[in-house]
């Protein structure tokens, strides 16, 4: 998973989609405008920065890529299991509720927001469709990524087994420690399959987001998964992180669309 820094955007990207030809890139919160706690490429419209250097560090992220900043088809991210299908880019306004997106169009450029949560990134190089996903552990239980994998087969004939999977930069089992509802729930979601993704340490109960995920691709029939393994807690040089720096940050842009 090499970095690259053209100019000041560093960003990250993952060998297998690198290989495959898509122009993918899950941006460092280095090269932008904001000013702390923001600092300084954030691209979160809701966490309290100027909306005109919100806007800015979004066009510089799409640039970095050669990526046109009027191709974005964004969402308003909600922990659902909402898979929009898009064939342009979204109009201004209003933004639409979900938690993920596909798109087989290469004037369109799927881009989300990351804090900790886990960004997958998907591919089907037959059926030349990319995917984006959000999935913190209420869309991790709730299944999002397995939603996405349906629709991908559904409204585009995607096989599982030829999709490419990334996961990327996200908050390590490590640094989240959960309560009991969250518990419950991973149990209720993942059966017996639940004690391996909820470790427990220093008296606490932790969730593994990387397996979690990793296990419903698994189950949805995707085989060809790269994890980054950076977590965003440890690395508050590159990344952002609701958690370490308690709610007082910005979040990280993720890209990717067809070459």
């Amino acid at each position: 998973m090499p970095f690259h820094q053209p100019e000041a955007v560093r960003y990250l990207t993952f060998e297998s989609l690198d290989a495959a030809g898509v122009a993918h890139a899950v941006f460092t919160r280095q090269g932008g405008v904001s000013p702390q706690p923001w600092a300084s490429l954030n691209v979160g419209g809701l966490r309290g920065d100027d909306p005109a250097r919100v806007l800015e560090n979004r066009v510089r992220s799409f640039r970095a890529l050669g990526r046109d900043p009027d191709s974005v088809y964004d969402v308003w991210q909600v922990h659902s299991t909402d898979v929009i299908c898009s064939r342009a880019p979204r109009p201004p306004h209003p933004h639409l509720k979900a938690d993920a997106i596909l798109t087989d169009q290469p004037l369109v450029t799927l881009f989300m927001r990351f804090g900790d949560c886990v960004p997958i990134l998907l591919y089907d190089p037959l059926r030349r469709v990319v995917g984006l996903t959000h999935a913190g552990w209420l869309g991790t239980v709730r299944g999002v990524v397995s939603a996405t994998v349906t629709r991908m087969r559904e409204a585009y004939g995607s096989r599982p087994g030829d999709v490419l999977a990334a996961i990327g930069p996200s908050i390590g089992a490590h640094h989240y420690a959960v309560g009991p509802d969250v518990v419950a729930q991973a149990r209720q979601s993942f059966g017996e399959e639940a004690d391996g993704l909820l470790p427990q340490a220093n008296g606490a109960v932790h969730f593994d987001l990387w397996a979690a995920n990793r296990l419903l691709l698994e189950r949805a029939g995707v085989r060809q998964i790269e994890i980054s393994g950076l977590c965003t807690a440890c690395h508050l040089e590159d990344w952002y992180s609701h958690r370490a720096e308690r709610g007082e940050t910005g979040r990280f842009g993720v890209l990717v669309g067809l070459s």
